[in-house]
């Protein structure tokens, strides 16, 4: 496997830190990602997709470890949600905190994570330097969200440093489903796979 290759993951991290961008499967949809405080990076996958910058990226990771030091007033049920749906098809909003840049959030107070159940994506995120990934999914806004390596490339592959074989690691298809989990209340923003 490529991230098996010490070479590879050198020349990976070299090129995320220069904003580079890569797109990789997911348990749910395939995504595009770059790290979290490359401004560039960001911009890039702004403009390959089109999208509208009223959308803020979500973090994503191997482990919730990883992504805690970006959100801040996890409240016990949100505690409990992590535990339960993470790793799974469920994205948490949570405030941010100052490591989460503004530029990835829509200049919002808030940002979501999750953390994907896919061995590929979390072998990526185990070679990244910091582990964890801004991310959204790898189509063109306003078109379906690629699900196989084959509609990655034709999506987004001549725009990106890197789009990564799934091993036959499929994803499902089928969104997450996101929630806002601001305080104790938490409210559905999109139902998916996940019921909570």
């Amino acid at each position: 496997m490529i991230f098996d290759d010490k070479n590879f993951v050198e020349k990976l991290n070299t090129t995320l830190k220069n904003g580079g961008v890569v797109s990789f499967v997911t348990d749910t949809v395939w995504g595009v990602g770059c790290l979290p405080n490359s401004e560039q990076g960001v911009e890039k996958i702004y403009e390959l997709k089109n999208r509208d910058r009223s959308k803020p990226l979500i973090l994503m990771s191997d482990k919730v470890e990883h992504l805690l030091p970006y959100v801040k007033n996890v409240s016990p049920k949100a505690k409990d949600l992590m535990k339960k749906h993470f790793p799974g098809a469920l994205t948490l909003i949570f405030e941010k905190t100052d490591l989460t840049p503004s530029y990835m959030t829509s200049f919002k107070n808030t940002v979501g994570i999750r953390v994907p159940n896919n061995e590929i994506f979390k072998k990526l995120c185990e070679v990244v330097e910091g582990h964890v990934l801004a991310t959204t999914s790898a189509n063109l806004s306003n078109q379906p969200a690629a699900t196989s390596y084959q509609e990655a490339v034709e999506n987004v592959g001549k725009n990106v440093d890197f789009v990564f074989e799934d091993y036959n690691q499929n994803c499902q298809g089928l969104a997450s489903t996101v929630a806002l989990a601001i305080d104790e209340n938490i409210k559905i923003l999109r139902q998916g796979e996940v019921k909570i």
